[in-house]
């Protein structure tokens, strides 16, 4: 409102000495009503032009000479346009070129000059209305276009927010499941081992110096798991830990580390191995690796656990049985195993069912789809195989 202001005062001396000579009585009130509503001008654009529209009309009436008054009329033409739509600038373009062909009529049409007179002063005028709403138009249009790029760039970066809270999100979970899945299971052999230990301490001190080895051999390992994950976390990288991550290969280590922790356990496998992706070999390992945590915290003393590998035409079938008491525990139903079992399988477009069995015993049953190369067929090093190979080996009880 200053610098309108500041333009209102100027327009109000430019019209000041036309006011003075006819009637300063009657036309500086006049002039008034044609300035001063271009203060108000960008918050009241249609009333700031009705009212310096209609004083000019009656200065124009009364004898009045244009000046300052005729600018004033078109910054608030130029306004009207510039914040108001073309339903409503239209109109008052129209009203302003009515106007100024009115008072080159009366005005100069019956002075000397002749039609050719009339007719500059009918494009001079109307063409000085056309440009003010023009360049106000222009201007309304260009402000929208700022205003769409404005909220254009508000909303992508309220996606990119919400995208990086995604990201974090997963990435959390994804860490959540690696920790829960080398702590617990390394913790609970340990524990098992240190039980055993306490037990064996006074009556066979070799087995609990066995076991204390164990212990550590199963601390290091678990530091080892720790650290690589922690290295992934530093760096970003998922090659930066130093071992390779475990894959089916490494399920038959898993058994034996269960073995040595006073576990029985017994592998079965069913078909003709075929390669998964590591990222699905990592969640198959992962699930055995819950499963017998599971059963070693819930099925009891002498639990015994069977898993089964079987490679069907589509997929590969893990079940994993134990026959403790996992049924009267429900194991992980309120925590994070069987959570991480499922979201593991699942990001690579498998299933996982788990609950107790009617006999007795818990059992998890994950199936891995084969991820082939455009066809529905398995497929290694870009070879699709064949479907109806079968076989079986199993390793005994320990």
């Amino acid at each position: 409102m200053l610098v309108d202001g500041v333009l209102a005062f100027c327009l109000a001396v430019l019209g000041l000495s036309s006011a003075l000579k006819v009637d300063p009585a009657v036309q500086l009130p006049l002039l008034a009503g044609m300035t001063v509503p271009v203060v108000f001008r960008r918050r009241y654009p249609v009333q700031a032009f009705v009212i310096s529209g209609c004083a000019l009309a009656v200065d124009l009436l009364t004898g009045g000479g244009p000046g300052g008054s005729l600018l004033a009329t078109l910054v608030l033409l130029y306004t009207l346009a510039a914040y108001r739509p073309r339903r409503v600038s239209i109109p008052g373009l129209l009203v302003s070129l009515a106007g100024a062909w009115a008072v080159v009529v009366v005005r100069i049409g019956s002075s000397v000059g002749g039609l050719n007179l009339v007719l500059l002063a009918l494009v001079i005028s109307s063409g000085t209305a056309l440009v003010a709403w023009v360049l106000g138009d222009s201007m309304r249009y260009r402000r929208a276009y700022l205003k769409a790029l404005e909220d254009r760039a508000a909303r992508l970066e309220r996606e990119r927010g919400t995208q990086a809270q995604i990201a974090a999100a997963a990435e959390r979970a994804r860490i959540a499941r690696e920790l829960h899945d080398v702590i617990a299971h390394n913790v609970s052999v340990m524990v098992v081992q240190a039980d055993g230990a306490g037990y064996a301490l006074r009556t066979e001190p070799e087995r609990a110096g066995q076991a204390l080895a164990a212990i550590a051999q199963t601390g290091r390992q678990a530091l080892t798991e720790m650290r690589r994950l922690l290295g992934v976390l530093r760096s970003g990288d998922e090659q930066a830990g130093l071992a390779p991550l475990p894959g089916l290969e490494q399920i038959r280590e898993l058994i034996g580390q269960a073995r040595d922790a006073g576990m029985s356990v017994s592998l079965t496998l069913f078909g003709a191995p075929r390669p998964l992706s590591e990222g699905a070999e990592l969640a198959a390992y992962r699930v055995v690796q819950e499963s017998l945590t599971n059963t070693r915290k819930h099925g009891g003393l002498a639990a015994a656990a069977t898993v089964t590998m079987t490679y069907e035409p589509d997929g590969l079938l893990l079940q994993m049985t134990d026959d403790g008491l996992g049924a009267a525990a429900a194991p992980d139903e309120v925590g994070h195993g069987l959570t991480g079992m499922r979201e593991r399988i699942e990001m690579y477009g498998g299933t996982v069912q788990a609950g107790p069995l009617p006999a007795g015993g818990y059992q998890v049953i994950a199936r891995l789809p084969y991820t082939g190369a455009g066809t529905g067929e398995p497929a290694i090093n870009g070879v699709t195989l064949p479907d109806g190979r079968a076989g079986s080996r199993s390793e005994s009880t320990a």
